[in-house]
């Protein structure tokens, strides 16, 4: 009996103990996993940090280059300043005949500015009287096919190319009936047109002349085409003589290759060239009374 009174005390304390220490432990490892989740938070924020500090750094470092550049600009804007002050200085201490013939110089700029100004009113005038011209021709001549007959400006002329097939016959230098229809449409907007001058150009392909009727090559071929014309124009039509001119051009201006039919055939065409009236600039050259 006195043994059981002894042995169960002892138990008690044992068990006693057991609990306790099992609590500590337990607080311990609730401790620990709370202290390993604040260091990998803490581990967390200095890699944030550092990687902060890495792009804080580099923007340091562009502000650094920025500043320098800037600097830079500053220094060049003081000696361009610099420089600008020392001119100033120079022509504070002109004399008064230099003073004058830099207003001389001036005055003459402003007169070429003038003049400058007027030959490009001109030169609109005369495209925009060139542009009226082609307007009338392409609607005198109709419906005709482009590659019978094309009316363009280029280069501030007007040119009137008229395909052989509706003029001539191969090889021939007498206009065609049908020829003579559309020479007349021409002829009546050229005619409105009372100071306009031109060239009737006679162009062939590079197929040699055979050297029939009288002519010896394709420029005599060219020449006597575009004497025709020009004869129509005046004795048919009435156009002023002095105003014309003809010429041959043999086949030395081509438009096309004359490698194929085509490129030949549009080679051979009777050309009309509207010539710029020069003598309105000439006059623009001459000193004002």
């Amino acid at each position: 009996m006195y043994t059981r009174n002894l042995v169960i005390p002892a138990l008690l304390t044992v068990c006693l103990f057991s609990c306790v220490s099992s609590k500590k432990y337990k607080k311990s490892q609730a401790d620990y996993i709370i202290l390993q989740g604040t260091n990998t938070q803490l581990t967390s924020d200095l890699s944030n940090c550092n990687n902060d500090k890495a792009e804080l750094n580099r923007q340091k470092s562009s502000l650094e280059t920025d500043i320098a550049n800037l600097n830079k600009q500053i220094d060049l804007l003081k000696q361009n300043n610099t420089q600008a002050l020392k001119q100033l200085e120079d022509l504070s201490v002109i004399t008064s005949s230099q003073a004058e013939s830099i207003k001389k110089s001036m005055e003459n700029i402003g007169a070429k500015d003038n003049y400058i100004q007027t030959l490009q009113q001109q030169m609109a005038r005369k495209d925009s009287l060139n542009m009226a011209l082609v307007m009338n021709l392409k609607g005198a001549v109709g419906n005709m096919n482009d590659q019978d007959i094309n009316i363009k400006v280029d280069k501030g002329v007007v040119f009137i190319d008229i395909s052989d097939k509706l003029l001539f016959k191969s090889g021939k230098y007498e206009v065609t009936d049908q020829a003579s229809t559309v020479l007349g449409k021409v002829a009546a907007v050229l005619k409105a047109q009372p100071d306009i001058e031109f060239m009737v150009e006679g162009h062939t392909d590079n197929v040699p002349y055979k050297g029939a009727g009288g002519l010896i090559d394709n420029w005599d071929l060219s020449a006597k085409r575009a004497t025709a014309v020009v004869r129509i124009l005046q004795n048919k039509y009435g156009l002023d003589p002095a105003k014309m001119a003809a010429a041959g051009r043999s086949e030395y201006k081509p438009i096309a290759d004359n490698s194929t039919p085509e490129g030949k055939a549009t080679n051979r065409r009777t050309r009309i060239v509207i010539l710029p009236q020069l003598d309105q600039f000439f006059k623009l050259l001459e000193p004002k009374s």
